[in-house]
């Protein structure tokens, strides 16, 4: 492997992994935002997963594998929009990589897959249902991308395709859902609940995909950290204090707050603090050698609630 395209480099996870692979591999990215101090090297081309000249680069560069972490995560942004980036500019990603010989594609999907439901068992593999949908509809798009690259996945049997599915990462620069409800100082949960809860830390997440590309995995693998903790020693730890609420004052106030852009996701999200959704991921461990540098101690102590990252 040679040169390796990544979707979404100007993220925090983009860099972390642009930044492992710089020296041992051409480099190149494609995100919207800006990388103001890419190491030298490293190509960055500021296009929209949705246009032409996204096939273009492809079609020109024909690089070995594609990371495609080019997502919309958050909720800030219209829903038909969201699924278009996410869903169909998976699907433009996956088609180029069949139509231009790309070998490998790693996809970045999401434990949020499986749903958060009371009849889950503790440490679901991948053969678990994708149920998200049945309780957070806001973010089925996130099962959508994951069935669409699983499809490639037996369709198309010579290309790689990679389906990670990683708990919840913690880490300076990452911005993800988990984190933003972390980083309030009094953090809101389902008044008798405490589900057990993994964490990752974004270090780990980036040497695991890098990981992924030298083992030439193929195949969908779930991704765990070092372990599981009640949801309040987790707020405890990232220096937040636990505020147990009835959950209909819960779910009204952020369905509330939600709509009038003052809370960062929907009341769908609520089960996801209420019931447990914890993954097994020694099939990855199996195919990799893959063992977590971060401990959750240390996972916790590092989760930054400053931006020094986005340097």
């Amino acid at each position: 492997m040679r040169r390796v395209l990544i979707t979404g480099i100007s993220g925090g996870l983009g860099r972390l992994v642009a930044r492992r692979l710089h020296g041992r591999v051409e480099v190149l990215g494609v995100d919207r935002a800006p990388w103001r101090r890419p190491p030298k090297g490293i190509r960055i081309h500021p296009l929209d997963l949705r246009k032409k000249k996204f096939e273009d680069l492809i079609r020109t560069e024909r690089p070995d594998a594609i990371v495609h972490l080019g997502f919309v995560r958050h909720f800030r942004t219209e829903p038909a929009l969201r699924h278009e980036v996410n869903v169909l500019g998976t699907r433009r990603v996956l088609e180029y990589a069949v139509e231009y010989g790309v070998r490998q594609v790693v996809v970045f999907s999401s434990s949020y897959v499986y749903g958060a439901l009371p009849e889950n068992s503790y440490y679901l593999d991948e053969d678990a249902p994708l149920n998200v949908s049945r309780t957070y509809p806001e973010v089925r798009d996130l099962a959508e991308v994951d069935m669409l690259a699983t499809a490639f996945l037996w369709r198309h049997p010579d290309l790689g395709v990679v389906v990670l599915r990683p708990v919840n990462i913690l880490g300076p620069t990452v911005r993800s859902a988990i984190s933003q409800y972390l980083r309030m100082e009094y953090v809101p949960t389902v008044l008798g609940f405490n589900p057990m809860m993994q964490f990752v830390h974004e270090e780990d997440v980036a040497d695991a995909i890098v990981l992924a590309l030298e083992h030439e995995l193929r195949g969908i693998f779930n991704l765990v950290g070092p372990g599981a903790v009640p949801l309040h020693v987790a707020i405890r730890e990232t220096g937040g204090v636990p505020v147990p609420l009835p959950e209909f004052v819960l779910r009204r106030t952020i369905r509330r707050l939600f709509r009038w852009r003052l809370f960062p996701f929907p009341d769908g999200a609520v089960d996801f603090v209420k019931y447990p959704c914890t993954l097994d991921g020694r099939r990855f461990v199996a195919e990799t050698g893959f063992r977590p540098r971060h401990s959750l101690p240390d996972v916790f102590a590092k989760f930054g609630r400053g931006d020094d990252a986005w340097r």
